[in-house]
């Protein structure tokens, strides 16, 4: 008898609190998308990226036009000469080995610089909006595969996000 009662009273709790609960959702790609802020980060990053392929491409034909270079002289060079011509040209390989990892860790330094300020507001944006609304969960619709309840929070985040957006294209 006090088993069945302690397990009536947990079913009864469960229901209380579910009932309690309020899920909302929102679609915060479309949000991202929607920001200025995001699309001159976007272009940004872009053209970084851009500028370091670029780079890299003006390394790779100097040690493409080194080894045909070196491939019409080789004839010509004493052992000790090719040695060193070949030295110059894994020095050159070396740099743009380099280079490619550097421009890769400076990209990844920029995208985090640009987005985290993105990023907390869109949080922020969120907390406003479920607070006002008195949503306990707010869920992301690109990471969840199925739901049946909940609020679509979006619209009103977007409105909130905008503002908050424009206020920090503002400051310098």
């Amino acid at each position: 008898m006090k088993r069945l009662f302690i397990c009536l009273a947990l079913v009864l709790t469960s229901f209380t609190f579910s009932a309690q609960m309020k899920l909302a959702h929102v679609n915060s790609q479309r949000l991202l998308d929607s920001l200025p802020s995001y699309a001159k980060a976007k272009a940004d990053l872009k053209k970084f990226q851009d500028d370091g392929v670029n780079e890299l491409g003006v390394l790779e034909k100097q040690i493409n036009d080194a080894y045909v270079k070196l491939d019409g002289l080789k004839d010509d060079l004493t052992p000790t000469m090719l040695k060193i011509e070949q030295e110059k040209i894994m020095g050159m390989e070396q740099r743009y080995q380099q280079t490619q990892s550097l421009l890769q860790q400076q990209l990844q330094t920029l995208a985090n610089e640009y987005n985290q300020p993105i990023l907390d507001r869109l949080q922020k944006a969120v907390e406003i909006v479920a607070d006002r609304k008195k949503v306990n969960y707010v869920l992301d619709v690109t990471n969840v595969l199925y739901s049946k309840t909940g609020i679509d929070i979006t619209s009103e985040v977007k409105v909130e996000l905008l503002r908050m957006d424009a206020e920090a294209m503002k400051k310098p």
